[in-house]
């Protein structure tokens, strides 16, 4: 007699982060698309008082809620899990922050080996050739342009743009757009070619502001604002080689030097999306942006890397409080807004959070197209291989670099 096939079940796991995310790997209507695309797939959903989606909207579509997940094969969040929700023997799913060994999570790490979990990260789900499947990149690019837009005209008192995180929706924050007409002639650098930088001139191009190339951003005057999308080799230079060649730069970054000056002394607002190694050069440095020259005074660090690309991000910031004043004089930092002579830094590190249902329903796409068929299909191409950081509590040979980092822990609580 044929027996039917078990179901594969995967439950979605209410977030236990504080301060609490509001996002979700799958929204009601992707939950029903789900079920649909794979016959094999069982659903459920953990009650949440926090959720962007109520408990009802799924309920609604008749997505099964369930308080205990002890019963589910796979279970999916978004950010780290809190050590005492971690389920035993389980497979999941979640940001980690783990993989460049991030002390805070060393703990999460150690209990995830001694719990005999299987711990895939979205960070590391990518393609042979390391393009990364699932991201909240587009969304952080498109409320850190909104919110760098919005800290420059505070900061000169030309408009008062409602902050995202009190939209409702993306629809919502873009009826605000129609205020930036009251935005002068000003220059927009944005940072980086990937889907943060994407996400961060979408917004530009909804309200209206004007694309030029680089060599016009540089040399030519505009009687409207305009932007210019930079990418590693219009500011990076390697004195020894006269050709730009971009596969050197990401082997080779320590050899190159930054040429941004030539753009902070046209640039007005900074728009920062480019991922930064930290063996790469800064853009620049705190005594270049004392120069008389240097014209940047309100800077979005979308990729928010404190002491990194930026040299006057010396923190991050929060949604409710997004911005602080670099004093390039002094070289300290001051209240958002002291004076017109600092920089005004926005830098907030869980920028998608403010757009929580839009950045969840386009996650959810990524989930569907990129990393379920891996679920059912015997993860024929490593997808789900290349992502697991811990297979039944034991690093994987590629993750296996992380060994020290997980044990350290042990170590300090020994002390």
């Amino acid at each position: 007699m044929h027996r039917p096939m078990k179901k594969l079940k995967v439950g979605i796991i209410k977030e236990g982060k504080v301060p609490v995310d509001k996002r979700v790997p799958l929204t009601p209507k992707k939950c029903v698309e789900a079920l649909k695309a794979f016959t094999d797939l069982e659903l459920v959903v953990q009650p949440s008082d926090v959720r962007c989606f109520k408990d009802e909207e799924y309920a609604e579509l008749g997505i099964k809620l369930q308080q205990d997940l002890s019963d589910c094969d796979v279970l999916l969040g978004v950010k780290e899990v809190p050590i005492d929700l971690l389920i035993p023997d389980k497979t999941y799913f979640f940001f980690s922050h783990t993989i460049k060994k991030q002390p805070h999570n060393a703990k999460l790490l150690r209990a995830v080996l001694a719990k005999n979990i299987t711990l895939i990260d979205y960070e590391t789900l990518t393609t042979a050739n390391g393009q990364r499947l699932v991201a909240f990149g587009r969304y952080a690019g498109i409320v850190g342009a909104y919110n760098g837009i919005l800290t420059y005209g505070k900061k000169w008192d030309l408009f008062s743009l409602k902050p995202a995180y009190l939209c409702h929706d993306i629809e919502d924050m873009q009826e605000e757009f129609f205020k930036v007409k009251q935005l002068p002639p000003v220059k927009i650098a944005v940072t980086g070619g990937g889907r943060v930088a994407g996400g961060a001139m979408e917004v530009l191009d909804l309200m209206g502001i004007k694309k030029v190339s680089v060599f016009d951003y540089l040399y030519k005057q505009f009687e409207e604002p305009v932007y210019a999308q930079l990418h590693s080799g219009d500011y990076n230079t390697r004195p020894d080689v006269e050709v730009w060649h971009a596969p050197d730069f990401y082997e080779n970054p320590h050899l190159y030097k930054s040429t941004f000056r030539k753009f902070a002394r046209v640039t007005d607002i900074l728009l920062a999306c480019s991922y930064w190694n930290p063996r790469a050069p800064k853009l620049f440095t705190e005594e270049e942006a004392r120069q008389p020259d240097f014209k940047i005074n309100t800077i979005a660090d979308i990729t928010c890397d404190v002491n990194g690309s930026i040299p006057c991000t010396k923190r991050s910031t929060t949604i409710p409080d997004p911005a602080y004043d670099y004093n390039p004089a002094t070289g300290e930092m001051e209240p958002a807004y002291s004076r017109g002579s600092n920089i005004t830094i926005m830098a907030v590190d869980n920028l998608p959070c403010e757009l929580p249902r839009n950045a969840s329903r386009d996650f959810g796409r990524h989930l569907i197209d990129n990393v379920f068929p891996h679920l059912f299909n015997g993860d024929k191409v490593g997808v789900l291989g290349r992502g697991t950081i811990a297979k039944r509590g034991k690093l994987t040979e590629r993750y296996s670099y992380l060994k020290d980092y997980a044990e350290s822990v042990v170590v300090k609580e020994r002390v």
